[in-house]
């Protein structure tokens, strides 16, 4: 089972929604496990933009009612680069995260089996 203590590239706080400190540790240990994966496998570093979010957070960010950042189950990568955004896109497909969706300056990963699976969008 993955655990924070298991995580090498990523601390608890950098998935911490702006308006509420410590709620990194409500993201999905599992997810976060995946993201150090990528993370080794692209071998650059991984800049959590969003997180956890909390539902005000969402709201006024303009998230969807439904999103995966509110149950832990998603994150915004920056990639300021093409090759950023192959690489991570290429690894997250590589390890079975089946919902991304790219955007000029990150990358959206997700795993919430709520959601439909097996998609790629863009912003």
């Amino acid at each position: 089972m993955a655990t924070w203590e298991n995580i090498q590239h990523f601390k608890p706080e950098e998935f911490d929604s702006p308006d509420r400190s410590g709620s990194g540790l409500l993201m999905d240990e599992h997810f976060v496990s995946l993201l150090d994966q990528i993370r080794s496998k692209v071998k650059f570093a991984l800049v959590i933009t969003s997180g956890y979010r909390t539902q005000a957070h969402n709201r006024e960010v303009g998230g969807k009612s439904e999103s995966a950042h509110c149950t832990g189950h998603a994150a915004d990568i920056a990639c300021l680069t093409t090759r950023q955004r192959y690489a991570v896109v290429k690894a997250a497909l590589e390890l079975g995260i089946t919902r991304i969706g790219i955007g000029d300056t990150f990358v959206h990963l997700d795993v919430d089996h709520e959601l439909p699976a097996n998609c790629i969008w863009t912003y």
